[in-house]
């Protein structure tokens, strides 16, 4: 049976989200962010980094989103959710799969971090790190938050999904950078093509079960 070690607060959902897709057996072992947001070390004895999404089938470890989204659809023959090699849509999906860690999540990752950085020096010095953390979110961050957003307004703009018009593991890859941008997003920022698409995936089954479970191991342990 495939184990999924499953960070609190962490891209892990997507994961589950995919093994109700592909209706796989799976069990979770769950783990708890410390006061500095990191994993315990219990998960750097899985992975070296500490990160998750890791899994474990077979008595080998998988680490890397994409590069999981990938085994399990090849493994577990995900008919539908990875588009034929060689085609337009296959071309998009490799794209998109990297583009989701590669590209856009290090932007909102950073910008993050920039926020919590006041929160984080002596109170003294408080007051300037308000200031550099403003001028860095507004003046370079923001902008690049935008620019992705646009982006993926106008892709999404043409079929509803980021390969075309049917969900792949490439959406199911794009959700979390997706997700999270919402909470940073402009208020006059018009995005009908990024709402559909969102409703369109939450409203997915194999989504709230995914969900359901995931706020359900940490509302019990």
């Amino acid at each position: 049976m495939i184990t999924v070690h499953y960070l609190q607060h962490s891209r892990a959902h997507r994961i589950l989200w995919l093994l109700e897709e592909l209706g796989i057996d799976y069990q979770i072992r769950t783990y708890r962010r410390g006061a500095d947001f990191r994993g315990p070390s219990e998960l750097k004895a899985v992975h070296p980094l500490g990160k998750s999404p890791v899994i474990e089938d077979d008595g080998r470890i998988y680490a890397e989103s994409g590069a999981i989204i990938d085994y399990l659809i090849d493994t577990y023959g995900g008919a539908g959710l990875k588009p034929e090699a060689g085609s337009e849509a296959y071309t998009r999906y490799r794209y998109w799969l990297h583009y989701a860690e590669g590209s856009a999540m290090p932007v909102l990752f950073l910008k993050i971090v920039i926020a919590r950085m006041p929160r984080q020096v002596p109170w003294l010095l408080r007051p300037l790190a308000r200031m550099i953390s403003k001028a860095m979110v507004n003046g370079f961050i923001d902008p690049q938050v935008v620019d992705h957003l646009t982006f993926w307004e106008s892709e999404l703009s043409k079929d509803g999904f980021f390969t075309g018009s049917t969900l792949t593991g490439a959406d199911i890859a794009m959700s979390f950078p997706v997700e999270a941008a919402m909470t940073e997003l402009p208020k006059s920022f018009a995005i009908p093509a990024i709402r559909r698409y969102l409703d369109a995936i939450r409203a997915r089954p194999a989504y709230k079960r995914a969900l359901e479970r995931g706020a359900y191991i940490f509302a019990s342990s």
